[in-house]
């Protein structure tokens, strides 16, 4: 009864035998169109036009289109100023016209080769699709150019006339733009980010505005991540910690220009309590772009020393109350000794690198001054009322998950929490013990429990995710903030990996996290982030005989000189998987000027026959679909279910 209730309901969206047929035809004709273009990013961390370049060149997808298309008919500096074309349009036509003599000339030939790339691209996807990816001004005049050949019967002339009018009415540089941002559009049918938008890069409210203009994106949730999810629900002590890690890194233009976060009571607190602090352990980590002078880097310390306190307060009033989450050891303030400026660690006393500590009550050392106590209350209202991260957090919700298995592969930023053995290590929540997927089933629900109730119980949970020892998207041993700011001694500051680390190079302990999570264990991969491969010490992102693959290479430019290298990209297409490495990209700017060249190089991983729409969890799904129409189509041929003709005017008054 249930499945004739069904099919009549699925019967009002087709209400004839002809409706159903031409579904069930159009159906099983995208089953054979190939399989889209996946691209794989991850650990962006505010890298905001390192991050768009990747999205332009589809991590050059498109440049090797150029190179089959076009072959040897044109030169390399001809490919080079033609891509350059495509993933700069605005930039490159601007600085052709301060060159170019005969432009009416450069409009048609580039205008041709456009032409011929948009076709290609095209060609994976249906009509309807692609007329969905064209601009409006321009959709009938594309839709008529990709779908006819300048050769073709009685269409030459209208080809070409088509070029000549868009020309002859100046609209050249509107249709090289539009045009160039269709390719970029239809060359990834897919994309994939591994966590970490936030921190450390100027840009990462950047990085969400392109995110949430995307065609189809999904974000698998970074540490990173969990941490602005947190402050923009209200959280204090990750309200403290975005903060103190924006200063740390010089970061003031997502706080302050992205988010309207207003940091002057910060700034006035820091001018009066540390007004004569040195506080040469904060001074801010800046890059090369970044400019502050001298006055203005003594400012940040300051303030980043100040949030930094409240932080340490903050945690230190918070973790008696979480015992189940054993962070304990991260309880440091009333272990200082005030006099002699040093620190008692497991027995051991330590020469701490400064004893100025002017709110701290070495009596009380957890409690909040008046003064913090406003400056914690008003920043946490600027995190919760500001109207853009709120919308980019949702978007975080909507978009987003812990893990993600998607075509085959399995998708998560940090880990499975292991032990030793190689076996899942159990965590206790309310009672109930979790581990491997079922513990991150229960994060996410916690996550999103946290989203809708907003009440502080729950949002303590993604401080855990923050920070937490059996944190899937964590799992060191200890946060080490305070060591690293206040203690010499590096075998304090190191935050040991939980063992999944070293033992995801096993093939056997791969297998078994994909046979989990109902995978193919000799086909499917497992695609991580989280922790930069130092790729220029020897280690390799391939891992496990290729089940696993660690596409954080460095696209923070942090981490770069760590890794050798500008960060990975992995491109999934019909034919394969490809893990391309890259170099620094420098600027746009420069891009422009000198031409667009891939500096990267690409490892093909698997090639495999041609894999079609039919192979992918899109075409299981379509062929549900033809099933549940063909059962709809025998209910009309045996009369179970009634067709609805529709009469001629019977809709008109």
């Amino acid at each position: 009864m249930r499945d004739l209730d069904y099919l009549r309901l699925l019967g009002k969206q087709y209400q004839t035998i002809g409706d159903v047929t031409t579904e069930i035809i159009n159906l099983k004709a995208i089953l054979n169109l190939p399989k889209g273009t996946e691209h794989f990013l991850t650990d962006i961390h505010g890298e905001y036009e390192a991050f768009t370049h990747h999205l332009r060149t589809a991590s050059g997808v498109l440049k090797f289109k150029v190179d089959d298309i076009f072959g040897f008919s044109m030169s390399q500096e001809d490919k080079i100023n033609f891509t350059t074309l495509i993933f700069y349009p605005e930039e490159k036509i601007k600085q052709v016209k301060e060159i170019e003599e005969n432009m009416k000339d450069w409009y048609r030939v580039n205008m041709y080769r456009l032409i011929s790339i948009c076709k290609v691209v095209s060609s994976k996807y249906t009509r309807s699709k692609v007329r969905k990816a064209l601009p409006k001004d321009f959709s009938y005049i594309l839709e008529e150019l990709l779908n006819l050949e300048s050769t073709q019967l009685n269409k030459e002339d209208y080809y070409h006339q088509i070029i000549n009018t868009i020309i002859e009415l100046e609209r050249s540089d509107e249709f090289i733009v539009a045009i160039s941002k269709v390719i970029q559009r239809l060359a990834v049918d897919k994309l994939h980010i591994i966590g970490d938008v936030y921190d450390r890069g100027y840009g990462a409210h950047l990085v969400m505005d392109e995110l949430m203009k995307h065609h189809n994106v999904d974000i698998q949730w970074g540490n990173h991540d969990i941490l602005w999810m947190g402050a923009a629900l209200g959280h204090p002590i990750m309200v403290a910690t975005a903060i103190r890690i924006s200063l740390r890194y010089g970061n003031l233009e997502s706080l302050e220009e992205g988010y309207g976060i207003n940091m002057l009571p910060l700034g006035s607190l820091a001018m009066r309590e540390y007004g004569s602090d040195s506080c040469k352990e904060f001074i801010p980590k800046l890059s090369q772009e970044q400019f502050y002078s001298e006055k203005d880097k003594e400012l940040i310390a300051k303030m980043h020393k100040a949030i930094a306190i409240i932080q340490f307060k903050l945690e230190g009033g918070a973790i008696p109350k979480r015992k189940e989450f054993g962070m304990d050891d991260r309880m440091l303030l009333h272990k200082i000794d005030y006099e002699k400026g040093t620190i008692n660690i497991e027995g051991k006393d330590y020469k701490l690198t400064s004893n100025s500590f002017p709110t701290v009550d070495p009596k009380d050392p957890y409690k909040l001054t008046k003064e913090e106590e406003e400056v914690v209350k008003k920043l946490t209202f600027y995190f919760k009322n500001s109207e853009k991260l709120q919308k980019h957090m949702h978007f975080f919700y909507t978009n987003g998950s812990l893990y993600l298995n998607y075509n085959g592969n399995l998708l998560y930023h940090g880990c499975l929490v292991l032990d030793e053995m190689g076996e899942y290590k159990p965590f206790e929540i309310d009672g109930k013990k979790y581990m491997g997927r079922e513990l991150l089933d229960k994060f996410e629900q916690l996550v999103r429990k946290a989203y809708f109730t907003k009440d502080i119980y729950s949002v303590d949970w993604l401080w855990y995710l923050w920070a937490g020892k059996k944190s899937p998207m964590f799992a060191k041993s200890k946060m080490a903030t305070f060591e690293r700011y206040f203690l010499k001694e590096k075998a304090l500051h190191k935050e040991a990996l939980n063992p999944y680390f070293y033992l995801r190079d096993r093939e056997d302990i791969c297998q078994k996290i994909l046979k989990d999570f109902d995978l193919d264990p000799e086909t499917g991969h497992i695609i991580n982030g989280h922790t930069p491969v130092e790729e220029k010490n020897g280690e390799s992102p391939i891992k496990a005989g290729g089940r696993l693959l660690v596409i954080d290479g460095g696209f923070s430019r942090a981490y770069q000189p760590k890794t050798g290298i500008a960060g990975y990209t992995l491109i999934y297409n019909s034919w394969g998987l490809r893990l391309v490495s890259h170099k620094p990209f420098t600027s746009i700017e420069k891009a422009v000027r000198e031409g667009v060249e891939i500096k990267s190089s690409m490892r093909v991983l698997e090639k495999t026959n041609r894999k079609t729409v039919a192979d992918t969890d899109i075409g299981r799904e379509l062929k549900d679909q033809i099933q549940d129409l063909r059962s709809l189509l025998a209910a009309y041929r045996n009369g179970t279910v009634k067709e609805k003709i529709s009469k001629p005017n019977e809709n008109c008054l």
